[in-house]
């Protein structure tokens, strides 16, 4: 999955957010996984990236006002 722009996610509706923060959460924690197992060699940034977009969902939300 790409980077995500905040200009895209401004785009998008608080019901996506809501399902674009748990698809970027169940990724996180699949990294920290293979993290903590020791497999994770090629995708080893990613995981800087991934808690970034899932900041920038969460602030979006909280812009908007709404409460998960």
């Amino acid at each position: 999955m790409a980077r995500m722009k905040l200009k895209d996610l401004r785009k998008m509706g608080d019901d996506e957010l809501a399902d674009k923060l748990s698809e970027l959460k169940a990724d996180l924690a699949k990294l920290k996984v293979e993290v903590a197992k020791g497999t994770l060699k090629k995708r080893a940034g990613k995981i800087r990236y991934d808690r970034r977009d899932v900041a920038r969902v969460l602030t979006l939300l909280n812009e908007r006002g709404k409460k998960l």
